[in-house]
């Protein structure tokens, strides 16, 4: 009788583990689904390779990127962008997943030009106090295509940007920079 009392206790046991098992797995599971979803639709961590969005953003920070806002409209003038490389990046050696962090100059319509240091907007300068220095260079003015927009860094004089290999595709852009969570001592939204 009490072998078949410590079977009994025994075989209990195991079947609470093992369904403790099987509970912690399925968690597990369902967790890695939610970051899964999370990252790929909702928000991601990115971080900032090079100093072209100088004094903005600088080399070493870390941003929140939110991706659901232009599921419902496009960007706008001043958003700052990641973005996948466009074509012409490509054909230049550029990874397809290798990310791109811009401000959007010009929207889909708009003209975009440089003239004496001077971004201008439809013939109007663009007021801009968050860049590094004005640009050296000037840019003959463009037409921004339908679906397309104009992208610059914020350290003008040491971007890749749009001046170099044109407009950016919108199926191209991941998503908005919102929040810089390190470092600490420059937590806050961009």
């Amino acid at each position: 009788m009490t072998s078949q009392k410590s079977n009994t206790k025994d075989a209990s046991a195991s079947s609470g583990v093992w369904r403790s098992v099987r509970e912690n797995l399925g968690l597990i599971a369902i967790a890695l689904v939610l970051a899964f979803l999370i990252r790929t639709f909702i928000a991601e961590p990115r971080y900032i390779p090079s100093d072209s969005m100088v004094p903005t953003l600088h080399t070493g920070d870390r941003l929140v990127v939110e991706k659901i806002s232009y599921y419902f409209h496009p960007p706008h003038l001043g958003d700052i962008i990641v973005f996948q490389p466009p074509e012409q990046l490509q054909k230049k050696g550029y990874p397809k997943d290798q990310a791109f962090i811009k401000r959007v100059i010009g929207e889909p319509g708009q003209t975009v030009g440089i003239t004496d240091g001077r971004v201008y907007i439809n013939g109007q300068p663009l007021q801009e106090n968050y860049i590094a220095e004005p640009p050296i260079q000037p840019f003959t003015q463009v037409q921004v295509p339908e679906n397309e927009f104009f992208v610059m860094g914020d350290n003008r004089n040491d971007s890749n940007d749009s001046r170099y290999w044109g407009f950016l595709p919108r199926q191209n852009i991941i998503g908005r920079a919102v929040f810089r969570f390190w470092p600490f001592d420059r937590i806050g939204f961009v």
